[in-house]
């Protein structure tokens, strides 16, 4: 699966503000962006990253998946204290 189709397929499902994926073979790493975030547990976020790609897990398409998300508040928050290099 290419990272694009990632980043668009985690967009439509879950109507997020930004998403970003960076691939190494078939591991992946996601960033996700979006108010469906507030008032989350973790393990709740992480269970609606998956949900969309469990598909492309199961056909093994995906190998691993690391993810991080956030709300847009704590993504420009993170910006702040971590700028990219």
């Amino acid at each position: 699966m290419q990272c694009n189709e990632i980043e668009l397929l985690l967009t439509e499902e879950l109507k997020l503000a930004e998403v970003y994926v960076k691939a190494e073979g078939n591991h992946y790493a996601v960033t996700a962006i979006g108010d469906c975030f507030d008032g989350i547990s973790r393990v709740k976020q992480q269970q609606m990253i998956y949900a969309p790609l469990m598909a492309a897990i199961a056909d093994g398409s995906i190998h691993a998946v690391s993810i991080k998300t956030f709300t847009p508040t704590q993504w420009r928050r993170e910006k702040l204290l971590n700028p990219p290099v």
